[in-house]
């Protein structure tokens, strides 16, 4: 992927640039006492984090989250992937953000690419791409632009 200017809002990491991700996962949390069982849509980097106990290293593969539901997020991953790709078809810049709009709320400002998808119920998660603003990035090398 070429999305060197794409970048994507994680729930509480800041941005991820696109072109970077090297997988999209949803999984479900286990329940904690007092606390259901949550359903992360997370972005998977190309970076191992670990962590040591008495019986060795663990290493795994370094997950941003991008939201949390309550629900499955069903073909969520496969929706960002399409959009990521159409998104690289077009050379774009700018922000992708994910969001869930439960039922009978309005959706916002239509932006320049989105993609939605039906969870159970008629509850859905949104990704929408905000172009950055003008001037495109190297187009303009004046002092004024840097």
């Amino acid at each position: 992927m070429s999305l060197v200017n794409v970048w994507i809002r994680t729930q509480s990491d800041g941005l991820v640039r696109a072109d970077q991700i090297v997988g999209i996962d949803a999984h479900q949390t286990p329940a904690l006492s007092g606390k259901p069982a949550r359903w992360l849509l997370d972005v998977v980097l190309p970076a191992s984090v670990g962590s040591g106990h008495r019986e060795g290293w663990s290493l795994n593969a370094l997950h941003r989250t991008l939201i949390q539901t309550s629900t499955d997020p069903g073909d969520a991953p496969t929706a960002l992937a399409r959009l990521l790709a159409q998104l690289d078809l077009t050379s774009a810049a700018g922000v992708i953000s994910t969001s869930q709009e439960r039922a009978g709320q309005a959706p916002a400002a239509t932006p320049a690419a989105e993609s939605e998808v039906p969870m159970s119920g008629t509850d859905r998660i949104r990704f929408r791409f905000i172009p950055f603003a003008s001037p495109a990035p190297g187009h303009h090398t004046g002092q004024e632009y840097l």
